[in-house]
């Protein structure tokens, strides 16, 4: 008889970033249908200088621990620096990237060759979220909230109230 030693399978983590302002249904499926590729993900909230966000940074990861965060083995983490260096650090091997429509390709295509560069080890993953979601974007959320309209299809409620609220309704 051989003693071959128990080989523990690595834990499969990847790392979902984005501004999430505010995080949207079509958001939470790609969460969902990321979560049952990957035994962890890690849902990495940006800052990104080149937009104003309407929700701070702590609004937008307060809302995502009451939604996302209540899925099994996702965590909500602020991401700073690099995406391929918070990668490495949290020892994940991919970055999940949502596609909506062909529109959104070709910047994700150049983001995902450029994070690919950076760090060979670190693979990029696009997911379609559910069709009903295609259309859907944080920014056209706020712009319907913004004019009194009801967001809440297309939105947590936690996160409608929260929009209410920013638009003094």
């Amino acid at each position: 008889m051989f003693d071959f030693p128990v080989a523990i399978p690595l834990m499969r983590r990847a790392i979902y970033p984005g501004s999430f302002d505010p995080v949207t249904n079509g958001h939470l499926d790609v969460i969902k249908r990321a979560r049952k590729l990957f035994d962890e993900v890690i849902v990495a909230v940006a800052h990104n200088d080149e937009k104003q966000p309407l929700f701070s940074l702590k609004e937008r990861l307060d809302l995502l621990r009451e939604t996302a965060g209540k899925i099994d083995s996702v965590r909500i983490a602020e991401l700073k620096g690099l995406l391929v260096e918070f990668a490495k650090t949290e020892k994940a091997g991919a970055v999940i990237r949502g596609l909506r429509a062909v529109s959104d390709f070709e910047f994700e295509f150049q983001m995902a060759l450029m994070n690919r560069k950076l760090e060979t080890g670190v693979e990029t993953i696009f997911l379609m979220p559910k069709e009903e979601y295609t259309y859907l974007s944080s920014r056209i959320v706020k712009e319907i909230a913004s004019l009194g309209g009801h967001v809440s299809s297309f939105v947590p409620a936690c996160v409608a109230k929260a929009l209410n609220r920013k638009f003094n309704r």
